[in-house]
């Protein structure tokens, strides 16, 4: 049986999953945390067994020999030759890529060119890319890019209202994220219509967050924008905020503009707003304990989710479903029913909340017969979605 990797590279990490193709059953998972540093840890998890490991990852290459070592030491393959295909995840393909694409020299100069669209997403895919293609020459080797599912939107869901030689000269557009999430979550949704497309808001929402307004299984807008950064408040992010922000905090604080970018990024959202943690679980266990700051994070949260969806439910001439996915969507049951709550007067959904109290992390319709549209938590898999287009490019490739 054919057997491919899905992988996805970080800035100080490597994770991935082994697929047997077409059959698309789960061989093997792990990852390389804290790469470059002595004391890096390496999980695998295989049948019903795992193992963890504390030791030196000082490079990519290195905690890619770690994951080929282990396949073989842990009797998950016999030989490398048995790996046809490897998929990497590209967080940005710009304006180049509305569909996975195999690796060439093309492919990777493109990727590399938009590492300032995605200064700490880009470069860490193309170590992870470079490190596989070292150790499996041979192998197929397949970008799958998280803007792809994106570029279908019209010049008017993409377009800033910024003089527009901006636009043309510097690229400078949404772009939006998660696309290869949106895009397995469109097609699960499918199957609660008949097979047929149904208009989708779908909410990826986890520590990073965006929502998508779908239409004939596409992408019409999309809340991320140039970057991650943009769109609805997340854990350390702030989401779209007036641009003016930006100049007078700068102003008051005499930070640099990189600087207080730097703050909008990473000490903002949840985080930022709350004081305690950019982690959801935190911020409702403070919730409950009366903390005010973090009852104001938790409701501007709700708010700035409800305000998406309400958008897109226009943008999209009303909905058939809202999906939940990601961290928060599939496994926080109180946020879920904040958010109905929110949307239900205008919207007039309804959930079975105490259905809804039982479910996390698994697939479910969630909503009443009574509601306007359905509403479903679904696990997204952007792992297998990954698979399945390096799959299919060797396969072409192998006719």
């Amino acid at each position: 049986m054919a057997k491919v990797m899905a992988v996805n590279a970080g800035s100080s990490s490597l994770k991935f999953k082994l697929y047997e193709m077409p059959e698309e059953k789960v061989l093997c998972s792990g990852n390389a945390e804290r790469i470059g540093w002595e004391d890096a840890i390496f999980g695998i998890k295989w049948g019903d067994q795992s193992e963890k490991t504390v030791l030196p990852i000082l490079d990519h290459a290195r905690a890619v020999e770690l994951v080929v070592q282990a396949l073989i030491d842990k009797g998950i393959i016999k030989s490398m030759d048995e790996i046809i295909a490897v998929g990497h995840r590209i967080v940005q393909g710009g304006k180049y890529f509305s569909h996975s694409e195999l690796f060439n020299k093309d492919t990777e100069d493109k990727i590399e060119s938009l590492i300032p669209l995605a200064p700490l997403h880009n470069k860490a895919h193309l170590v992870g890319f470079r490190a596989f293609k070292k150790i499996l020459p041979n192998v197929t080797s397949v970008a799958v890019f998280d803007t792809a599912f994106h570029q279908t939107m019209e010049p008017q869901d993409y377009v800033y209202p910024i003089p527009y030689e901006y636009t043309k000269k510097y690229d400078c557009r949404r772009y939006g994220a998660h696309g290869t999430s949106h895009n397995y979550l469109a097609q699960k949704a499918t199957a609660y219509f008949g097979g047929k497309n149904p208009k989708i808001i779908s909410c990826h929402i986890g520590s990073g967050a965006s929502i998508t307004a779908i239409k004939d299984g596409k992408c019409v807008a999309t809340s991320m924008g140039l970057t991650p950064l943009g769109g609805i408040m997340m854990g350390t992010r702030t989401g779209d905020i007036d641009p003016s922000v930006m100049n007078y905090l700068c102003k008051c604080t005499g930070l640099s503009v990189e600087e207080m970018y730097q703050i909008f990024n990473k000490k903002s959202g949840l985080l930022g707003v709350s004081e305690v943690s950019n982690d959801s679980r935190d911020i409702a266990k403070a919730c409950e304990e009366g903390n005010e700051l973090a009852l104001l994070a938790d409701k501007l949260f709700i708010r700035r989710v409800a305000d998406f969806i309400g958008q897109y439910f226009v943008r999209l001439g009303g909905a058939d479903m809202i999906i939940f996915s990601a961290g928060i969507g599939e496994n926080s049951s109180e946020f879920r029913e904040k958010i109905v709550d929110e949307i239900a007067p205008a919207l007039h959904v309804e959930i079975d909340k105490e259905l809804n109290k039982t479910i996390h992390g698994k697939e479910c319709l969630i909503s009443t017969p009574n509601s306007a549209m359905k509403i479903a938590v679904i696990p997204t898999d952007e792992e297998v979605m990954i698979a399945r287009d390096a799959y299919s490019f060797y396969l072409k490739d192998n006719k």
